[in-house]
């Protein structure tokens, strides 16, 4: 069985996708980038305002889907500048509780809107 996820509480979709797709106990959670999903305009300020952003965009699609970000078994996060990632590890210790989900961490030369940072990933439901 497979159910679309949308939320008001983040960003909608920008392109051909949903915030979300459950299959099962499995949650994939498209990319979110630093938007204010009442404006869809970017979270000005320093990268930590975006990254704190982008943590509030996934905790709501996650709460849509019967989650939390507790519940996400793989992080992708995506970096045009490498120098950031102290300051990603630094935010995601106050959003993430030990056990930390797997996790990789990418540069890449552009994300949409030219912002700095993106993040998408896995969550796994205990129940459904």
């Amino acid at each position: 069985m497979r159910e679309t996820i949308a939320t008001d509480n983040a960003p909608q979709a920008i392109g051909t996708y949903s915030q979300a797709v459950r299959i099962g106990n499995t949650v994939y959670l498209s990319g979110q980038i630093a938007l204010i999903p009442e404006t869809m305009e970017l979270r000005e300020g320093d990268i930590s305002e975006r990254i704190n952003q982008v943590f509030k965009n996934l905790s709501a699609v996650c709460e849509a889907a019967g989650g939390s970000l507790q519940d996400i078994a793989k992080l992708n996060i995506f970096l045009t500048d490498m120098s950031h990632f102290a300051t990603v590890n630094e935010i995601m210790a106050q959003y993430f509780q030990q056990p930390y989900p797997a996790r990789a961490a990418v540069a890449v030369k552009q994300l949409p809107k030219d912002t700095d940072v993106e993040m998408d990933g896995v969550m796994a439901l205990s129940s459904y």
